[in-house]
C-alpha cells in the first residue's frame, strides 16, 4: 500500500460517520425493522448484502424481503446523533435511548414490525427470579 492509500485510509478511518437510527421498511404491508447503529452506511450496507445473499438473521424480514422483492424496502435514517468535541465520547448510550424512543413511538412488533418486543419489567424479574431458583435447585451442596 502506498503512502496516499495509507493516508486515504488514515482519514476514513478518523472520519466522523453517520450514527442513529434507522428503520428497513416494507413499502407493501408497512412492517419495519428499526435499529442504531455507529455507522449508519455500514449497517445499511451489511443487512442489504444480507438481505440480497438470504443469510439476513432477521427471519421474518428475509420472508418478506424474499416474497416482495428488493425494490419493495426502502432503506431509512431516522434520526442522527450530531458528534461531540470529545473525541473519546462513547455514544452507546445515547443510541439506545434514541433507539428506545422510536421503539416506544413505532411500535414495530408483531404485526406491525420485524423487531422483538422488548420484555417489561415484570418479565424482566420474573426471569430472573426463575434463574435464580433454577440455579440453587441445580446447586449439589
Amino acid at each position: 500500500m502506498n503512502a496516499s492509500n495509507k493516508e486515504l485510509k488514515k482519514g476514513y478511518q478518523q472520519s466522523h460517520r453517520p450514527m442513529g437510527v434507522y428503520q428497513i421498511r416494507n413499502l407493501v404491508n408497512e412492517k419495519a425493522l428499526i435499529g442504531k447503529s455507529l455507522d449508519l452506511p455500514g449497517v445499511l450496507n451489511r443487512y442489504r448484502f444480507q438481505l440480497q445473499m438470504g443469510s439476513h438473521p432477521n427471519k421474518a424480514l428475509q420472508a418478506d424481503w424474499q416474497e416482495f422483492g428488493a425494490d419493495n424496502f426502502a432503506f431509512e435514517i431516522l434520526d442522527e446523533l450530531t458528534p461531540r468535541e470529545n473525541p473519546g465520547y462513547d455514544y452507546k448510550e445515547d443510541l439506545e435511548l434514541l433507539e428506545r424512543m422510536w421503539l416506544d413511538n413505532l411500535r414495530p412488533f408483531d404485526d406491525r414490525g420485524y423487531n422483538q418486543k422488548p420484555e417489561s419489567t415484570d418479565e424482566k424479574l420474573w426471569r430472573i427470579a426463575r434463574n435464580r431458583l433454577k440455579n440453587r435447585d441445580d446447586d449439589p451442596e
